[in-house]
């Protein structure tokens, strides 16, 4: 059994904050070409396309009042190592397709109220790179 598919209460609010981020993407144009990419060891949760990007996307998804106080945005869980993971895994994908657009690293932060219901959905477009992810 893939550990994905193991639905923990964590697992269900992951779930939820992808399906709102897939939602998003698909309404502003993209394509989303695999979510839950696993390669060389490591996840990307959405891969999607438009015209200009191959986007990687990582999805940080929280409830409304079990904030972490020790992480000031949900999107601050996204550390420099997590970011080389990413890109590490994107330069895998990318070898196994045509090139010709542009690649993008986002972010979207997903916040759900008691009801697991999309409460606030941030999108940061380009949130790292590669200068952000191998700078000390």
């Amino acid at each position: 059994m893939k550990i994905l598919e193991i639905l923990t209460e964590r697992r269900k609010t992951g779930n939820a904050g992808e399906l709102a981020a897939k939602k998003f993407y698909k309404k502003n144009g993209y394509k989303i070409l695999k979510t839950n990419y696993v390669a060389v060891g490591y996840e990307i949760d959405i891969i999607a396309q438009n015209k200009e990007y191959t986007v990687f996307c990582e999805v940080k998804t929280r409830t409304l009042g079990k904030e972490n106080l020790k992480e000031p945005r949900p999107a601050s869980s996204v550390t420099q190592t997590k970011q080389r993971k990413i890109i590490t895994a994107a330069k895998y994908f990318l070898g196994t397709i045509k090139r010709g657009r542009k690649i993008r690293f986002d972010v979207i932060e997903v916040f759900l109220d008691d009801s697991s219901k999309v409460s606030k959905l941030n999108f940061l477009e380009a949130a790292f790179n590669f200068d952000t992810a191998y700078q000390r």
